[in-house]
């Protein structure tokens, strides 16, 4: 025996509320999408019919349309049925011309109004029927007697505690944003409140200061977009100023004129964070809210065709307005990074007009490839930093790769114009091209050296002398990832109590070089340094010596190890100590 299901629309009305709709707002939404719906399909019956939409506002809300009106059968079968819709054919198929798809729309007045009336004329003949319902789900059906308009009319009568969603102050707004585009003239209390054309369709609008409207910001460039597929046109608007990757990219988005809503996202690449699109489409599907879009094969095809869209008027701004293509890369340099990443085009125009920091100030990679041939560049930025005034005083040319994407783009430049162009360079190779000391103050360091070795042993650290500039700088720590490796493998060694494992780690750290993983290079240009080979004081020696490690550390903005940090406390306090006069 088969039953039929029995529905309580209080507990619908609550799920539409709380897990459907963001907001009772959209009643309106509703309400407008099914006014133009019916005029669409009586000028399907009838092309010259008018396509007005009135609204009042008082004591209840009254809509009414030109649209084609139902019967008093379509009434029993659409209004009164949840889930079924009128935009169906006879096979139940979504018909291409409508705006509603889903069959909820009617239930969502149900989110402010306690009582709903439907007053309908079909254009197809026969009486006008009223249809009355309460959010109880009852509902009556009635003949209207007297001369009725073709078209319909729904009465909204406020439930308690929501009646100012029904007040004109909130439907104006409401109607503006969802209906602007409409093909339909939409009149609240007699005022019209919608403009009825895209403003992207007009060629003397003012794009600049509709983009301010909507957005709250004058555009870099307005780019007009287009997705035949999708039936999708509109504008891109890219933002005048930098904004964080991580920022949320959302749009304005219409469909068929109807708005989904004003924080879509998903509609671009996520390169493309820095721009902002309002666009009209026909086939793109929404979700069952209409709030959002559904993450179909179609929306990824318009996203990839929008991406490539706003990426053909980058290069052609860098071929018509260099200089502009220039402002544009410094400030929306991470995304535009991001897509070099994987598009040659994009990388030239990087290479040409995006400034890299390096040892020559903020300058693009191909004013830095002209000057020194090669790019030699450093991953690290703090290293970077620590290195730089020694790099740059002695003629040799570095860029920072430390920041995002900057190893990726120079590793992709290297495949596309040969290894030799860019290359990475250790800190060893910098210890190379820095000048031998003088014989004297050489000899002089070496023995200072010697007694203060023990300063240096208790962090692993050799000690080198060089003659370098700045002069201010007395010392420079250079590290040896290799051998800091090693290291670390062999005091893991040293931990194990597993033979297997300590014998693995053996033979992993069997032929290493007995080189330290540090090295502390003294400037002999340097004042301090210079007196530090004049010391006769093994204990001050020492303590120098180790002053000076713990101040390299801190100028390289290497982590602090427990030893270093003990060092620092202690060099201190006992430079301190001395400086009162204590022993």
């Amino acid at each position: 025996m088969s039953h039929t299901f029995r529905v309580d629309l209080r507990g619908i009305i609550d799920l539409l509320s709380h897990h459907l709709y963001s907001s009772p707002r959209v009643y309106v939404r509703e309400l407008l999408q099914n006014a133009v719906d019916a005029i669409t399909a009586r000028r399907e019956l009838d092309p010259s019919c008018p396509a007005e939409v009135t609204i009042t506002c008082g004591a209840e809300l009254r809509i009414t349309d030109t649209g084609v009106g139902l019967t008093e059968a379509e009434v029993h079968e659409l209004l009164s049925t949840l889930g079924r819709t009128s935009k169906r054919d006879e096979l139940g198929f979504a018909r291409e011309g409508f705006l509603g798809q889903f069959g909820v729309g009617m239930l969502s007045c149900f989110l402010v109004a306690s009582s709903v009336t439907v007053i309908t004329r079909s254009a197809r003949g026969g009486s006008a029927v009223r249809w009355e319902a309460d959010s109880s789900g009852n509902y009556t059906v009635s003949v209207v007697d007297g001369e009725v308009p073709i078209g319909t009319t729904v009465v909204l009568t406020a439930s308690r505690g929501n009646e100012h969603w029904l007040e004109a102050d909130v439907v104006r707004p409401l109607v503006s944003d969802y209906g602007d585009l409409l093909p339909a003239v939409v009149t609240l209390d007699g005022a019209v409140v919608t403009r009825g054309e895209r403003p992207w369709d007009d060629e003397e609008a003012d794009l600049s200061a509709y983009c301010e409207q909507i957005f709250g910001f004058t555009p870099f460039e307005a780019i007009p977009i287009e997705v035949e597929a999708a039936g999708l046109t509109g504008i891109a608007f890219v933002l005048p100023s930098g904004v964080h990757p991580g920022t949320r990219q959302t749009h304005r988005v219409y469909l068929k004129r109807m708005l989904v809503g004003d924080n879509v996202e998903g509609l671009l690449p996520d390169w493309a964070y820095f721009v902002r699109c309002v666009v009209d489409a026909s086939a793109i599907r929404p979700t069952a809210s209409r709030e959002s879009l559904y993450q179909d094969e179609m929306l990824l095809a318009v996203r990839e065709e929008l991406g490539e869209q706003i990426r053909d008027w980058l290069i052609r701004l860098d071929a018509i307005e260099p200089r502009r293509a220039g402002e544009l890369l410094a400030a929306h340099h991470l995304g535009i990074k991001s897509l070099a990443r994987s598009d040659d085009e994009m990388l030239r125009l990087v290479e040409r007009w995006l400034p890299f920091e390096t040892t020559d100030g903020a300058i693009p990679l191909r004013q830095f490839r002209r000057k020194h041939g090669a790019i030699l560049y450093i991953p690290d930025v703090d290293e970077f930093h620590q290195l730089a005034p020694v790099a740059a005083a002695q003629g040799l040319g570095l860029v920072n790769a430390g920041y995002a994407y900057d190893l990726d783009l120079l590793n992709r430049l290297s495949a596309l114009d040969g290894p030799s162009i860019a290359r990475r360079v250790a800190p060893t190779e910098l210890l190379a091209a820095l000048a031998d000391p003088e014989p004297a103050i050489e000899t002089a360091l070496r023995l200072r050296l010697a007694e203060g070795a023990a300063a240096l042993d208790r962090h692993d650290c050799d000690a080198v002398i060089r003659d370098f500039d700045p002069v201010s700088l007395p010392a420079l720590l250079i590290s040896n990832a290799e051998q800091q490796r090693k290291l670390d493998t062999e005091q893991t060694a040293e931990e194990v109590t597993d033979p297997l494992w300590a014998e693995l780690l053996g033979q992993l750290t069997a032929g290493s070089s007995s080189s330290r993983p540090e090295q502390l290079v003294l400037n002999c240009r340097n004042p301090l340094v210079q007196r530090l080979a004049r010391l006769t004081d093994p204990a001050l020696v020492e303590l120098t010596l180790e002053s000076l490690y713990v101040h390299a550390v801190l100028q390289a903005r290497r982590a602090m190890r427990p030893k270093d940090t003990a060092a620092l406390n202690r060099s201190f306090m006992e430079l301190l100590d001395r400086a009162v006069g204590g022993s």
